[in-house]
């Protein structure tokens, strides 16, 4: 199934009727910070192509529309721009605007302004100072001079009919601007990093007091409408939905739960490659302390035999996500028989990083691996998807968690990935080893638990290389694989940090896997950020 298809098969539930800030992705590495600093003000937004049409957008109730930054330059040929049926759609609903960096650039380019390359570029903190005598209400509370953060070749020069600056640099005459009358306003830099501490000041002014947005995007109420929609879509039917035993799919199932009650059948795939003792732990505490109607299907044996020989990791991910479905249908098919009714729907745990990663947009963020629940399914798959977290990132989804009543060593678990340890084993996964890997991870898990770290990390596990290296233990010479331990510092997992682990923890983590777990002689710690790399290897 391609990424159109799965848009129209996929579903949270419609949320056409509700208002939302619109922000429309030119490519930049920080769009989903936007939505993040949007929704921490408990204002619901979404993020689109900037190559959205008119058409998409008049389906909702629009508050405002935020154009983000991106790698282009406005006046090189093939460089991404709003439509003229967009433009014509804010001018007809006065629709206010905010262009951040490439957005303000845009903005200006389409209404006269003129834009070119700087004769330097601007990277990094820099501070901006208003106007004299300028009351700009995305200033609103805010000193004359505050620190932003910049990226950034190309400025603008000369600012379109109507428009007035109303902040600047010392490397920039215009990097803030404002038409009152359109409703636009212009930013040369990025109010949505951490390193400009006043710029969630900026976009509350925009979103909340310019706008008009309301702050009423809580958990509570998503759990409630969703209930209410799910009970109109399923009717008296049957849904079957994947659990992992991680934080997403626990909160989709109780959610699902919790709508239509034990016709929903919750279906966890045993494929080999789950962490120790998975498969037990998770029926127990899903059955007994969430009220899941939860079964378990031993299909270890034909994923594995599936996946031997191959090496490539989104053709793991392929085999992994197409035989899902297959094991999906054929319990649907069974529940159909034994209950006498039709199994029509499939939940689904998606989040909203999820999405944003898989489904490529021209020339805005492009494809950066093919996610499990996104864009890889396979195109003869019956079940119709519900993904009630699809709009969700992860502290949201803990958020609702917590709202939902589930303890809070269920919501404050690490994401496992639905592929599991295939894509934590690099190159070929076998019976032995994903019997190393899962012994490693369970020692690395538990010293975090041990060491106070656990809820500190926003992802933590240990991957397999394809590599050996030489040892010593004992007299003898060893020739045995190397494993790295993965510990991320996130909330969104759009970008993450390498945790700071003490070296003591490494130190004990490192003695104990090598000493206790027969296969491995050379543990390493990964230190690499997202961006560049990933926060998983494959």
């Amino acid at each position: 199934m391609d990424a159109a298809e799965y848009l129209k098969q996929s579903s949270c539930l419609s949320n056409y009727g509700r208002p939302q800030v619109a922000i429309l992705d030119f490519g930049s590495q920080y769009s989903h910070l936007i939505a993040r600093r949007v929704r921490e003000l408990h204002v619901y937004c979404e993020l689109y192509s900037c190559l959205v049409t008119a058409e998409e957008l008049e389906k909702h109730e629009l508050l405002a529309i935020i154009l983000s930054g991106g790698p282009s330059s406005v006046y090189d040929e093939g460089s991404p721009h709003v439509s003229p049926e967009v433009w014509k759609l804010i001018e007809e609903r006065n629709i206010p605007v905010l262009g951040i960096c490439y957005g303000m650039q845009e903005m200006a380019y389409v209404f006269g302004g003129e834009v070119e390359p700087g004769l330097k570029h601007e990277y990094g903190k820099s501070f901006v100072k208003r106007v004299e005598g300028c009351n700009s209400q995305v200033f609103d509370g805010m000193p004359e001079s505050f620190q932003m953060w910049m990226s950034h070749g190309d400025k603008l020069t000369k600012t379109p009919d109507g428009f007035k600056p109303v902040a600047a640099t010392d490397n920039a005459e215009f990097v803030a601007i404002e038409n009152l009358e359109k409703r636009m306003w212009g930013l040369q830099f990025h109010p949505e990093v951490t390193h400009s501490p006043l710029g969630k000041n900026i976009i509350e002014n925009f979103c909340v007091n310019i706008a008009g947005a309301k702050q009423d995007w809580v958990m509570t109420d998503y759990a409630n409408e969703f209930i209410e929609e799910v009970r109109l879509k399923v009717g008296d039917g049957h849904v079957i939905g994947a659990v992992s035993g991680g934080v997403d799919s626990t909160v989709a199932a109780v959610l699902m739960t919790r709508a239509i009650g034990d016709r929903f059948h919750a279906v966890l795939v045993d494929n080999g490659c789950l962490r120790k003792d998975e498969a037990k732990n998770v029926l127990k505490r899903m059955r007994e302390d969430c009220g899941v109607n939860l079964r378990c299907v031993d299909a270890a044996d034909r994923f594995l035999d599936l996946l031997k020989g191959v090496t490539d990791p989104e053709k793991k991910r392929k085999i992994i996500g197409t035989t899902f479905i297959e094991v999906f249908q054929e319990e649907a098919n069974k529940i159909e028989k034994e209950m006498g009714a039709s199994c029509d729907f499939l939940l689904q745990g998606t989040l909203y990083p999820d999405v944003i990663e898989s489904i490529s947009y021209k020339g805005p963020s492009a494809t950066i691996k093919t996610h499990h629940n996104v864009g890889g399914l396979p195109a003869t798959m019956k079940l119709k998807l519900i993904e009630p977290l699809r709009e969700l990132f992860k502290d949201e989804v803990r958020e609702l968690g917590i709202a939902l009543g589930i303890d809070e060593t269920s919501v404050w678990r690490h994401p496992f990935p639905g592929p599991g340890l295939a894509i934590r084993i690099l190159g070929e996964v076998t019976k032995e080893r994903v019997k190393i890997l899962q012994e490693a991870d369970a020692i690395v898990i538990e010293e975090l638990y041990r060491s106070g770290h656990y809820r500190k990390i926003g992802q933590a596990f240990v991957v397999l290389l394809p590599v050996k290296s030489v040892g010593v233990m004992g007299d003898g010479r060893t020739y045995e694989n190397v494993a790295s331990v993965r510990c991320v510092e996130t909330t969104d997992y759009m970008t993450a940090d390498f945790y700071h682990l003490p070296y003591d923890v490494m130190g004990t983590m490192s003695s104990r896997v090598i000493n206790e777990v027969r296969g491995i002689n050379r543990l390493c710690y990964d230190i690499s950020s997202k961006p560049p790399a990933t926060i998983e290897w494959e």
